[in-house]
């Protein structure tokens, strides 16, 4: 199968990447000329690779055409809700007009594509119950959460007026190997970095708030079984479906790297933006055969590992 990731040379899509080669498709990988392609080198000769970012429309629309791929996984975007308050315009532009502009060109060459679109649990903002569900109310609390279900009604809407076959997936919070460690992009794995590097591990409001958390290899497969068994037009959580309490994080990065836990209050921007509380009730997606296969705990000790052979 022809399959085109925008945004495959990221943490995701370089998981994805390796998942499709394994499988034997023709990956077409999307990313930004100033992105590092560490995290897929070691598959520069099994990949096509198109450099571009994905709001330049016009390049973009020559690449979708030249390829024609059979599915389009569109990750590219930026994922820091942070920056989306700094600079709300292009994150405009990378989060919500390029997946209708990847819509638009499906429709106007016809494509026979499946597209998929990458979401995050931002876009429910604070939950009015628990656990969250494909039905469950979206409010945001950020420019970037807002800009996100946006995308998601565009596939619906390109699914319903013109048959396109979309469907969008929400992961909630993922971690492991090749993600940044910096708080903005990925607090689970920033975390575990500090307790690799034997530096206090900074947590909020003493551990007492808890997530849902889900390791890479379990999004991987997940998305591999939306891409296969997904409904045209449907929705389907990404997550483990437990609570992971941050006491418990911490504990556990306390056990596994004699490193310190401490608390710290959270900052006046944590307190207005956070979702809070969050677990989802993933049984739409296990009801595909999906089930998760590493328990957060593992994850954190493959992370580690990862963390020891970078040296």
């Amino acid at each position: 199968m022809k399959i085109m990731i925008t945004g495959g040379a990221g943490f995701i899509g370089s998981h994805l990447c390796d998942e499709f080669v394994r499988t034997n498709n023709q990956v077409i990988v999307i990313t930004r000329s100033t992105t590092s392609l560490d995290r897929i080198s070691h598959l520069k000769d099994k990949i096509t690779l198109e450099r571009a970012d994905v709001t330049d429309y016009d390049v973009l629309g020559r690449i979708i055409a030249k390829h024609s791929p059979e599915v389009i996984i569109h990750l590219a975007g930026e994922t820091s809700h942070s920056k989306s308050f700094e600079n709300p315009l292009y994150d405009l532009d990378v989060n919500t007009k390029s997946t209708l502009y990847i819509l638009e060109k499906i429709k106007q060459l016809n494509l026979k594509c499946r597209f998929i679109l990458g979401s995050t649990f931002i876009v429910i903002g604070r939950p009015q119950e628990l656990p969250v569900t494909e039905q469950s109310v979206c409010n945001p609390t950020t420019i970037y959460g807002a800009n996100r279900l946006a995308s998601e009604v565009y596939c619906k809407i390109y699914h319903n007026v013109y048959g396109i076959d979309t469907i969008t997936f929400r992961i909630t919070n993922s971690f492991g190997p090749r993600e940044q460690f910096i708080p903005s992009k990925n607090a689970i794995n920033f975390l575990i970095h500090k307790a690799f590097k034997k530096e206090l591990i900074p947590i909020f409001d003493k551990g007492n708030f808890f997530k849902d958390v889900v390791y890479v290899s379990d999004v991987v497969s997940a998305i591999s079984t939306i891409m296969e068994k997904g409904r045209p037009g449907d929705l389907y959580w990404i997550s483990s479906g437990n609570k992971t309490w941050f006491y418990d994080l911490g504990t556990w990065l306390e056990e596994l790297t004699g490193t310190k836990v401490q608390y710290v209050e959270s900052p006046q921007y944590t307190k207005k933006t956070d979702v809070g509380n969050f677990v989802v009730d993933n049984s739409k997606l296990k009801s595909l055969g999906w089930s998760i296969q590493t328990p957060v705990k593992d994850g954190i000790k493959k992370t580690l590992d990862y963390f020891a052979k970078l040296g």
